[in-house]
């Protein structure tokens, strides 16, 4: 069973509620199992164990949470076991342009660093650099974050089943 890492940090739960919507996604894949976790609970094992992790954090003066980043910083040991697993992003802001390209884009630029290869979401979802909403995920956010799951679960179950 392969098994992907929703990482996110979340501090008024608009993140948690659209990490949890992708999990679903990557529950739906048969085989691929998500492990939601939070900055607080993951560990390095939760690291060594994905064969994808999909990381969230809300926009922080355009970029991820000092929460996340430092996920990154501790986990640096692991780096060269992460190289070839597949890596996604999303986020969420308090507004419409509020930074959440490039809040996608530096844990883009960390997963990249880990030697990941990093998908975006899907064509059927918006094909950008991943999924984001502006506050609490409305309906399509959700079923963004599903597509997102659902494409990074199906890429780990060809790549490592």
């Amino acid at each position: 069973m392969s098994k992907v890492l929703v990482l996110y940090y979340s501090k008024g739960g608009n993140t948690r509620k659209l990490a949890e919507a992708i999990a679903e996604g990557v529950n739906s894949v048969d085989g691929v199992n998500a492990d939601l976790k939070s900055t607080k609970d993951v560990t390095k094992e939760d690291f060594l164990t994905a064969d994808g992790i999909i990381t969230g954090s809300p926009v922080y003066f355009g970029t991820m949470a000092a929460e996340m980043k430092k996920i990154f910083d501790d986990f640096v040991s692991t780096r060269k076991k992460m190289e070839g697993k597949i890596g996604a992003v999303f986020t969420t802001s308090g507004d419409p342009t509020g930074g959440k390209e490039t809040t996608m884009m530096s844990m883009i630029q960390a997963l990249m660093i880990y030697g990941m290869i990093i998908v975006g979401d899907p064509m059927s979802a918006t094909g950008h650099y991943g999924t984001a909403c502006v506050g609490e995920p409305d309906v399509d956010a959700a079923e963004n974050g599903r597509k997102l799951g659902s494409r990074v679960a199906d890429l780990v179950k060809r790549l490592f089943s």
